[in-house]
């Protein structure tokens, strides 16, 4: 399943890049690999949390049982591939491990259900919004991309200094950021009931992103767009990482934390293994096919399209919730599409995918049931 996800899931955030000629595809590879395999490690084990323990009330996830799980979101995963629509790994993932806990005999964990549903709805509206007005702002003849690009970059480094790290330590909770961290370092006053070194970190970080795109644009503007489209395909994996990885491993958090005894850290670092792996092997050949269509789309509204990905993967990490990139991106190219008309936009594939998503999440939630409850019958297992 970490295999699947790193070749497939963890590879549209570089097809900008690849389109604009920005990278060569093996490099791509390799970046897309590295970074997304650290942000499974760092940032992954919220999203496991969550699909291992969070969906069902009253029992642990057996082997078999999460054997089961696997099994039917990879068989989704692999359907979709080979029918052409994308199927969001979060919502085959999620109803399969709903339908084999609730064939073990659990119960349905409304609370969780309600918070993720909500998540979801609000997906598509939120991504497509503000891809649609960044690409709005990009595209104006009185916005100039010297200024308008490096403060994209001002913005995502500021939002960098504040994403959850499971390697920084926090008083509250198992992730920290580096700004809270460089909070908690330096004594000074109180901004706005936010510690002065959080609000130094988030300054640094939004002046270098600023400067270092300005930098790259010294001689060539293209120069640097291209240089901001690596660099924000780099951060983008490395979220798609650590939100994606939770689909493989959650499953096993059961086997893995309680039976086994082994820290969270060690389940991380397989599903990182899978997700290098996919990476560096299935990549490549999604990357050629996928970049072709985002050298349509063109460079700015490329960026429209991933800026929101990059932020909802980093929302939905901080509140455990598992997510389908494919479902982000998706939403983000069609509003940046929209921000220069509906022409190259089908409403009919629209449709198609949104009922197929759906179809995914019902159906995955009934296989999972169905399967496990055959095979345990089988093999003699209560």
């Amino acid at each position: 399943m970490a295999w699947s996800l790193g070749a497939n899931s963890n590879s549209p955030p570089f097809a900008p890049a690849i389109g604009a000629n920005a990278i060569p595809t093996m490099r791509a590879a390799l970046l897309i690999g590295v970074f997304a395999a650290a942000g499974a490690l760092t940032q992954g084990g919220a999203i496991s949390e969550t699909v291992g323990a969070d969906l069902i009330d009253g029992v642990s996830i057996t082997p078999l049982a999460a054997s089961c799980g696997l099994l039917v979101a990879a068989s989704f995963m692999y359907v979709g591939v080979n029918t052409g629509y994308p199927v969001p790994a979060a919502f085959a993932t999620t109803g399969a491990m709903v339908g084999v806990g609730l064939s073990l005999g659990g119960d349905p964990a409304f609370d969780t259900y309600q918070r993720i549903g909500s998540f979801w709805i609000l997906v598509p509206p939120v991504s497509g919004g503000l891809a649609y007005t960044t690409a709005r702002i990009l595209r104006r003849d009185d916005v100039s991309d010297r200024v308008a690009i490096p403060a994209l970059a001002g913005v995502t480094g500021a939002i960098l200094a504040h994403i959850r790290l499971g390697v920084l330590p926090h008083p509250d909770r198992p992730q920290g950021s580096v700004a809270e961290a460089l909070g908690q370092l330096v004594s000074g006053p109180e901004l706005w009931v936010v510690d002065a070194g959080s609000v130094l970190a988030t300054a640094a970080f939004a002046a270098l992103g600023f400067s270092f795109v300005r930098y790259r644009m010294r001689d060539s503007v293209d120069s640097g767009i291209r240089t901001f489209l690596v660099v924000l395909g780099s951060v983008v994996a490395f979220s798609s990482g650590g939100s994606q990885v939770g689909l493989a491993t959650g499953p096993l958090e059961n086997l893995y934390g309680v039976e086994l005894g082994l820290p969270a850290i060690a389940l991380l670092g397989v599903g990182a293994g899978g997700i290098l792996a996919g990476a560096w092997m299935g990549a490549p050949r999604l990357l050629q096919a996928t970049s072709r269509e985002y050298a349509r789309l063109g460079v700015r509204r490329s960026i429209a399209a991933l800026v929101p990905g990059f932020i909802i993967a980093q929302v939905a990490i901080a509140l455990g919730i598992p997510i389908s990139f494919n479902n982000i991106i998706l939403s983000g190219v069609i509003g940046g599409g929209l921000a220069a008309g509906a022409a190259g936009v089908s409403r009919r594939k629209i449709a198609v995918t949104i009922a197929f998503w759906l179809t995914t999440l019902a159906t995955s939630i009934a296989i999972g049931f169905g399967l496990y409850r055959a095979l345990s019958s089988l093999l003699g297992i209560s």
